[in-house]
C-alpha cells in the first residue's frame, strides 16, 4: 500500500518527479526494497524546496483538502517522501483509492 493509516492521519509515501513537462499522478511505483509508492511529477525544480511546495499544493488540490492538512514528514531531500495528511481518514481512503 502507498499510504498507511496512524492515529494521527495517513502517511503517503510518494515518488517525486521535479521537473516534469506534465504534472499529476502518473501511478504506482514500487521500490526495490518493495515500497509501493504513489508517483507524482510536478514542473517545479527541485531547489529551495519549489518542488515539495508544488508536490503538496498539487496532491491537496487532487484529495481537496487544505494545503495546511498535508506535512512532509521525511524526504526533503530525496525523490522518495513521506507525507502526513491530517483529515477525515474514511473520506481521505476513499479518495486516495481512486488516485491510483
Amino acid at each position: 500500500m502507498f499510504y498507511q493509516l496512524t492515529s494521527d492521519g495517513i502517511k503517503v509515501f510518494v515518488r517525486l518527479s521535479p521537473k516534469a513537462k506534465r504534472e499529476g499522478i502518473e501511478g504506482l511505483h514500487t521500490d526495490p526494497d518493495g515500497t509501493e509508492r504513489l508517483k507524482i511529477a510536478v514542473a517545479a525544480p527541485p531547489v529551495d524546496g519549489k518542488a515539495n511546495e508544488a508536490l503538496i499544493k498539487s496532491l491537496a488540490k487532487q484529495l481537496h483538502i487544505a494545503k495546511s492538512a498535508i506535512t512532509l514528514v521525511s524526504g526533503a531531500t530525496d525523490r522518495s517522501k513521506t507525507l502526513l495528511i491530517t483529515a477525515d481518514c474514511s473520506a481521505l481512503i476513499k479518495k486516495l483509492e481512486l488516485l491510483k
